[in-house]
């Protein structure tokens, strides 16, 4: 881990990481004095609404941000399909070209480009990945990254438990916005408006009116039309900054790629504030953007009704009063390059030097001969020599002689010579340093057939529903997916077909939970294990591996790295498209959603808190969205490590097209549904009829 004072630049910790929609924002976020910046190349990345950079533009905003000693991470963190690869190749080349400092992964194939393409690029691990346990960071390290940006659900302790577990550098979200979702385990955009999440393209739907169906006994209906029981307030965790480095975080992270220059600088300031142990202006902070107020509940442990909130025209009017003042934070530029001035003397004229810490030097000479002086002139020089404001440098040292105090040059001299070493220093420091760039060329993958016969599966969410169909029924799939925990309840004959699921998300203590339910099922026979978080490939098992929805796979260089890992076969995301679906490897075994209630997102925070105590909740609920459509949500577990998930109440079928899948195998999830109903939906779709009721095609032809 290092000196937990000092991030691995030297810099202070942790590091301030400030967000670059735009070349504006990126302007504020530097003069307010961000450590390093994060922004999106055009395409490829979680904000796609965002300003963005062009190759050029990157070239550029690396530049300014490295001559003023400010890292770039680059964020290429969506989930991409096989016909994008080569532009995905293409991107990594622009960002190693550009010089900048990181790139922020999410899909393993771009892990696996940056390696092959531009091994000098640092590999942060995206929050996208839904890395939150010890074992998680463990699996990024052993993966090659330098650092895991960890889930913004985590509480204080259980950071100082990762941060303290990891070997390499750990990031935290310390201001912004909050998805209610678990960031990388979201489809409600994709699914109710076709624009994925998981790609770029967040409609944000969630922020839209839900509240409870009035036909839920035991529940309290807001006012119709006003609640928003998906609608987090912004996170705001600048009062515990410096916790968090006594924690071991190296990296704070502001979130808002989307918002204005006003809002990152006075972010920005306030985190400068915090590190520094000096008050701020938390007035400032909250009138720039909130949505009422502010919540700390995640880091505190007080998962609570309290942590949710909608943006108000109140709010947008503190905000329009609010940004003048914000603007006052970058209308001159922070002086924090640490710089030596060296006067020296050459026959009349007097030579200043700069020099900065990285080897950066620049030097010029007066244009006038300099004159004997009556007295002492090194009090002015010196005060002459260290006008730096409005630039990035601040002298550390003015190296000023004796013979040179007693030459006198007027001080509009001086200041010329200031400017001009100065200038020829910051324009030695923007020079382009490229990273190495290495040839490489795509592998070819086999397209999988266009239409086959997919052998049927399913996943049932408890061993109910799979006992309560016939044999003969059960006899014509060819496996089945049961959650570990649920797995012991199985009869023997049972097992063989069986596959022991792990879950997507397992916070505090459902990490170990989960390890203890997947021993309990070493020595049953089972068929394997369902991997669904990157932490799982660290747990010892003897069975099979196979992926599972968790692990977001979307094209055949992502499956190839997870084959690599250990997997024997995978779960495509039903975000992929058909099309997409074909372009993984036909050699690799690959299995397809072909019916379910899509779990459109999974949280820590509870909706179901807003309308009723915990006490006596049987778990389940509804939320009913503007439109009157009601939308499932359940309850894992009680108490903090607890996750709930919300279901679309529309669910996928492709029962009466399922040799339109390029799939070795069509799987129905079942959740939500009785075991008479699984029974007969099973029974429909193994016979290729079309379905009875509303369903959707979800995203498979688009």
């Amino acid at each position: 881990m290092g000196d937990r004072n000092q991030t691995n630049t030297g810099a202070p910790r942790p590091e301030i990481l400030a967000p670059a929609g735009n070349a504006q924002m990126l302007s504020a976020a530097v003069l307010s004095g961000a450590d390093a910046v994060y922004l999106g190349l055009t395409g490829y990345n979680a904000r796609r609404s965002a300003g963005n950079f062009t190759p050029e533009e990157l070239g550029q905003a690396v530049a300014f941000c490295h001559a003023r000693g400010v890292r770039v991470h680059v964020t290429l963190n969506t989930l991409v399909f096989g016909s994008e690869l080569a532009g995905l190749a293409d991107a990594v080349r622009a960002v190693a070209r550009a010089g900048a400092d990181a790139v922020i992964a999410d899909d393993l194939a771009v892990a696996a480009l940056v390696r092959q393409i531009a091994p000098g690029l640092a590999l942060h691990g995206s929050t996208q990945m839904t890395v939150h346990t010890p074992e998680g960071v463990r699996q990024l390290a052993a993966m090659g990254y330098e650092r895991a940006i960890l889930a913004r659900e985590l509480s204080l302790e259980e950071i100082r438990a990762i941060a303290s577990a990891s070997p390499i550098e750990v990031e935290v979200f310390i201001h912004g916005a909050m998805c209610m979702a678990v960031s990388g385990q979201c489809m409600m955009s994709a699914f109710l408006g076709g624009r994925s999440g998981n790609r770029g393209a967040c409609a944000g739907p969630c922020r839209l009116p839900f509240d409870a169906a009035p036909t839920v006994g035991g529940l309290r209906p807001g006012q119709p039309g006003r609640a928003c029981h998906l609608s987090l307030k912004d996170m705001d965790l600048v009062p515990y900054l410096r916790q968090l480095a006594e924690a071991g975080v190296a990296s704070v992270k502001i979130e808002g790629r989307l918002r204005t220059p006003e809002y990152a600088a006075a972010a920005v300031a306030a985190c400068r504030a915090a590190r520094a142990g000096q008050p701020y202006d938390e007035a400032l902070l909250r009138d720039i953007f909130s949505r009422s107020g502010f919540t700390d509940g995640y880091l505190t442990g007080r998962n609570d009704k309290t942590m949710f909130g909608v943006r108000t025209e109140q709010d947008a009017a503190a905000t329009r009063a609010a940004a003048p003042k914000a603007r006052e934070l970058f209308r001159r530029e922070l002086s924090r390059v640490p710089v030596r001035l060296t006067v020296s003397c050459e026959g009349g004229r007097v030579r200043l030097s700069a020099a900065d810490r990285d080897g950066h030097t620049a030097e010029a000479v007066s244009r006038q001969d300099a004159q004997p002086a009556q007295r002492d002139q090194g009090e002015a020089i010196r005060r002459a020599l260290g006008k730096t404001g409005g630039t990035p440098f601040l002298p550390e040292e003015i190296r000023l002689p004796e013979e040179a105090a007693r030459l006198f040059l007027p001080g509009s001299e001086w200041n010329e010579l200031r400017r001009t070493v100065l200038d020829q220093l910051l324009a030695d420091r923007s020079a382009p340093a490229p990273k190495e760039v290495r040839p490489f060329a795509l592998p070819a993958f086999s397209l999988r057939p266009a239409a086959g016969s997919p052998k049927p599966a399913a996943r049932f969410e408890t061993a109910d529903q799979l006992l309560g169909l016939p044999g003969a029924l059960r006899d014509r799939l060819a496996f089945w997916v049961l959650p570990a925990a649920e797995v012991p309840r199985l009869p023997e004959p049972l097992r063989p077909r069986t596959l022991a699921e792990l879950p997507r998300v397992q916070f505090g203590a459902a990490e170990p939970a989960a390890r203890r339910a997947l021993a309990a099922c070493e020595g049953l026979g089972l068929a394997g294990v369902v991997l669904n978080n990157l932490a799982q490939f660290r747990f010892d098992t003897a069975l099979p591996r196979f992926g599972g929805l968790g692990l977001n796979l979307t094209n055949p260089l992502a499956a190839e790295q997870h084959r690599r890992l250990g997997l024997r076969g995978m779960l495509a995301h039903p975000e992929t498209p058909l099309a997409a679906m074909r372009q993984f490897a036909a050699d690799l075994p690959v299995a397809a959603l072909c019916y379910g209630h899509m779990p459109l997102m999974l949280t820590r925070a509870c909706p179901l808190k807003n309308l009723r105590d915990c006490a006596g909740c049987d778990r389940r609920g509804l939320l009913r969205d503007r439109k009157a459509r009601d939308f499932p949500v359940r309850c894992s577990a009680p108490g903090g490590a607890g996750v709930r998930t919300v279901y679309n109440p529309v669910p996928l079928y492709m029962g009466d097209r399922l040799r339109e899948l390029p799939a070795d195998y069509a799987v129905a999830a079942f959740t939500l549904e009785e075991p008479a109903q699984v029974r007969q939906i099973l029974e429909r779709l193994l016979q290729g009829q079309p379905f009875d009721g509303e369903f959707t095609r979800g995203l498979y032809y688009a």
